[in-house]
């Protein structure tokens, strides 16, 4: 069995961002040379997220406003996270609900996707160089 491993390095320009990292995935499965296996994207940050969903414009706004409402970043002081000194305790809780990883198949050496399926690292306290990591098993 094979195994490779690479980081994904993002600096993002604002607090949020949704980057759709598929096409950087399958770069690695590619240099991987992993035909059939498994592939596990990680953030690598307690306050960003992987996971898998539709590119499609609408949808990525749709969920930045969903996450908003539900963990809104201001008031700071709504999080006592944020007494330690932190202005982040949102994003904490953004990253629980958007999830930390996903796996997916490789099937004849591709991401092995049902209909629209992407994968996307989802930045909730940027500004800052962050990573994920890809990690490629299969022969």
């Amino acid at each position: 069995m094979k195994s490779y491993r690479e980081e994904l390095w993002f600096n993002t320009s604002s607090r949020r961002e949704y980057i759709n990292i598929t096409d950087k995935v399958q770069e690695a499965i590619n240099k991987s040379r992993v035909k059939e296996g498994l592939c596990l994207v990680n953030a690598m940050h307690i306050t960003a997220s992987v996971y898998i969903n539709d590119a499609e414009q609408g949808l990525l706004q749709d969920y930045d406003d969903w996450l908003e409402k539900l963990a809104p970043h201001e008031p700071i002081s709504h999080y006592r996270h944020n007494n330690t000194g932190e202005d982040n305790g949102d994003a904490h809780l953004k990253r629980q609900v958007m999830g930390r990883e996903v796996v997916v198949a490789i099937t004849e050496g591709r991401l092995d996707f049902g209909p629209w399926e992407q994968i996307f690292y989802g930045e909730f306290d940027g500004r800052r160089r962050k990573r994920i990591l890809v990690k490629i098993i299969g022969e």
